[in-house]
């Protein structure tokens, strides 16, 4: 029983830090995305930082954490800067998760180097431990980053899915779900909460992990 607490607690400590550079590098690529695209918004805030701090959400935190899904503190974006506002907003919300794919590619790429490198290593009982806890971080930093790239393609406001359906939406359609958007959302994590939406996340996080499984390995 003590061994399984003693894991449980070594595991959270492994996530945390994946968690806050994940949710950090998602925030940082919008606000980096926006300003190219002309939006200094973020840029004057101090928001194109990896520094978590900046960035961190209690609750959202929390939830990665705890269930694999979560949110940062959305960077602020001003569309008015933007030259083609719905085009450059769906850039804008595409950038955040493209950054987890990217990062759990990363993340893949150790593992694989770890496994590489352990093959020359002596296994004594501390080397095998460090391999295991080293297999565990780096596969959950793909797995997180995975399951909060497809979390935030998820079509609803405010998730960044929303502001690529937008594009394709006519202007009175946009405004009608933008003002329902507190609505939209609470039944949304009404559905995340009793698990509707558990077996879609897991079945394309799964093909996309197989993916870059593939690509890696």
């Amino acid at each position: 029983m003590s061994g399984d607490i003693e894991g449980f607690i070594i595991r959270l400590v492994l996530t945390l830090p994946i968690v806050l550079i994940s949710l950090s590098v998602h925030e940082t690529a919008h606000g980096y995305v926006a300003y190219k695209l002309g939006d200094p918004t973020a840029y004057n805030l101090g928001r194109l930082s990896l520094n978590p701090i900046k960035h961190l959400d209690p609750l959202g935190t929390l939830s990665m954490i705890l269930f694999g899904f979560g949110w940062a503190k959305p960077v602020p974006i001003n569309t008015r800067y933007f030259r083609k506002p719905k085009r450059d907003m769906a850039l804008t919300g595409v950038a955040g998760p493209v950054s987890n794919i990217l990062l759990a590619v990363f993340f893949a790429l150790l593992l694989k180097a770890t496994i590489f490198i352990f093959g020359f290593v002596t296994l004594t009982e501390f080397t095998s431990q460090l391999y295991y806890w080293l297999w565990v971080f780096f596969s959950l930093g793909v797995q997180l980053n995975v399951t909060l790239a497809v979390f935030n393609f998820i079509p609803v406001p405010p998730l960044d899915g929303s502001r690529v359906l937008f594009v394709f939406l006519p202007s009175s359609a946009y405004f009608k779900i933008m003002r329902y958007e507190k609505y939209i959302y609470l039944v949304f994590l009404v559905a995340l909460a009793i698990g509707l939406l558990d077996t879609p996340i897991n079945i394309m996080s799964d093909f996309i992990i197989k993916l870059i499984d593939a690509a890696v390995f």
